[in-house]
């Protein structure tokens, strides 16, 4: 069975569509975190972002950057969120990126209240930095 959000390009399910272009697509969530949440989506699947083509990264990017000022509009601010795999919160394994207008008081915290702190030593940082660095 294909994933919902190939389901949804193909028009199989419906969506509230906002825009689009040649490789991505935008709609609102269909269980928003707020009023105006959107999820942004490349048409072909891919799980992760590394797995998309330098032209399909644009498209998803720049249709995100496009619809950013709209969701801004209606709150002030907007949390964009990618989850790259499960353990990252990837619920749908096909790449989004959500735009959740955020809205004084509306419950949800920055992203440091999501996570304890980590504490690591000099030579834990280099080894990350080392494997992370070109």
């Amino acid at each position: 069975m294909r994933c919902i959000f190939c389901r949804i390009v193909s028009g199989e399910v419906p969506a509230r569509k906002v825009s689009e272009n040649d490789n991505a697509m935008s709609f609102l969530d269909a269980f928003p975190l707020t009023r105006g949440h959107l999820i942004v989506i490349p048409k072909k699947h891919h799980e992760r972002l590394q797995d998309m083509t330098s032209s399909e990264v644009s498209d998803v990017f720049g249709l995100a950057t496009k619809l950013v000022s709209r969701t801004d509009a209606l709150s002030g601010s907007t949390l964009l969120a990618v989850h790259n795999g499960p353990h990252a919160g990837q619920e749908v394994p096909h790449v989004h990126i959500h735009l959740v207008p955020r809205y004084l008081g509306d419950g949800a915290g920055p992203i440091h209240s999501m996570f304890e702190r980590t504490t690591l030593s000099e030579k834990d940082t280099i080894r990350v930095f080392e494997r992370l660095r070109d």
